[in-house]
C-alpha cells in the first residue's frame, strides 16, 4: 500500500497516512516495536492487578484456605484477567478515533495503527472464548457474575461512560464483582464492610482517572463525561471517599464478628498502614501534583508501596502467625 510519511510536530513520531482512500491512519513512534509487542501493549497487562481483588475474600477468610480453594481463586483472576483484557481491545476499538486526537492516546496500539484491526478482534474473540471457558469450568455463578462484569463493560463503551456519575459508577460496580466472583468461588459470603470498602476504593480509583483525564485533556471532546466533571469537585470527592474508606476500615477491624471470624481481635493494628497509605496518596495528589492514573501512581511510587506491603505483612501475620 503506498503511503505518505509526514514529521509529526513531536520529533520522536510518524503519522503514515494511506493512499487508497481507505482513511487509515497511523501514528507510529519513531522508533515502532512489532507487532506482537503492540498487540500485548494492547491487553494492558499492567492492570491485571486490579483483579487481585479476585483473591480478597479467599485471603480474608482463613478457614476456607486450602489448596484447591487457592487453585480455584487463581483460574479465577485468570478469566478475569482476559476478559478485562477484552474490554480494553474493544474500549480501545470503539474509542480509537477520538484518541488519535489526543496528545497521549493517540499512541495506542489501534489509535496509532501499530496493530491492525483485524489482529485486534481476532484477539478480542480469544479473550472473551478463553476468559468465559475458564469461568464455566469453574462454576455457573461465577460464569454469570464474570458475564454481568462483561455486559456492563459493553455498556460502558458503547455509551454509558459518557454519562457523568453513571461512569465511576460502572467502574465501581466492576471491583465489588471481582470480590462477590472471588466469594463464589469458595463458597463464603462477602460481609457488608467488605463490599462497602472494595466499592469505596474501586470509587476511588474511578475518580482519579478521571482527574488525570481532566488534567491532561485538551478538552471535553475526548471525553464526553468529564463536562460534568471539574478538578474542585473531583479533588472534594476523593477526598471524601478517602475518609470514608479509612472510617469504614476502622469499623472493620473493630466489628467483634469480624474478629470472631478472623480469629483475632487485634486487626486494628494495621489501621496506621492504611492511614499512611491515604495520606501518602493525597500528598501524591495535591502536594506532588502527579495526576498519573492511580494504577501507575501506585505502581510507580515506592513509599506507596511499602505503605501496601506493610499492612499485608501485619495482616497476613495477625491471620495466620
Amino acid at each position: 500500500m503506498a503511503t505518505r510519511e509526514a514529521r509529526a510536530s513531536a520529533p520522536a513520531t510518524v503519522i503514515v497516512v494511506s493512499r487508497d482512500g481507505s482513511g487509515d491512519v497511523r501514528i507510529l513512534p519513531h522508533r515502532s516495536r512489532g507487532v506482537v509487542l503492540e498487540s500485548i501493549a494492547l491487553l494492558r497487562p499492567h492492570h491485571w492487578v486490579k483483579n487481585i481483588f479476585v483473591l480478597v475474600p479467599l485471603l480474608l477468610t482463613p478457614s476456607a484456605l486450602s489448596w484447591p480453594a487457592i487453585g480455584a481463586a487463581l483460574m479465577g483472576v485468570a478469566a478475569f484477567c482476559l476478559v478485562a483484557s477484552a474490554v480494553y481491545v474493544m474500549n480501545d476499538y470503539m474509542d480509537r478515533e477520538a484518541d488519535r486526537l489526543h496528545p497521549e492516546k493517540r499512541f495506542r496500539p489501534l489509535a496509532s495503527g501499530t496493530v491492525p484491526v483485524p489482529v485486534a478482534l481476532g484477539l478480542l474473540a480469544l479473550l472473551v472464548g478463553g476468559g468465559f471457558t475458564i469461568a464455566v469450568s469453574l462454576s455457573t455463578h461465577f460464569a454469570i457474575l464474570l458475564g454481568t462484569y462483561f455486559g456492563l463493560n459493553v455498556g460502558y463503551s458503547m455509551g454509558l461512560k459518557a454519562l457523568p456519575i453513571v461512569d465511576v459508577l460502572i467502574i465501581t460496580l466492576g471491583f465489588v464483582l471481582r470480590v462477590e466472583a472471588g466469594a463464589s468461588l469458595i463458597g463464603v459470603a462477602t460481609t457488608q464492610w467488605i463490599t462497602i470498602m472494595t466499592g469505596l476504593l474501586a470509587l476511588l480509583l474511578a475518580l482519579g482517572k478521571r482527574r488525570d483525564d481532566i488534567i491532561n485533556s485538551r478538552d471535553e471532546g475526548h471525553r464526553s463525561a468529564l463536562v460534568g466533571y471539574n478538578r474542585p469537585f473531583i479533588d472534594n470527592a476523593m477526598t471524601a471517599v478517602l475518609g470514608a474508606l479509612l472510617v469504614t476500615y476502622i469499623i472493620y477491624t473493630t466489628d467483634p464478628q469480624v474478629a470472631d471470624r478472623m480469629d483475632t481481635t487485634y486487626l486494628f493494628y494495621t489501621t496506621p498502614f492504611v492511614a499512611a497509605g491515604i495520606m501518602r496518596y493525597l500528598q501524591l495528589l495535591f502536594v506532588e501534583q502527579r495526576s498519573s492514573d492511580p494504577t501507575d501512581v501506585v505502581l510507580g511510587d515506592r513509599v506507596l508501596q511499602g505503605t501496601i506491603l506493610g499492612w499485608a505483612l501485619c495482616f497476613g501475620i495477625l491471620l495466620y502467625a
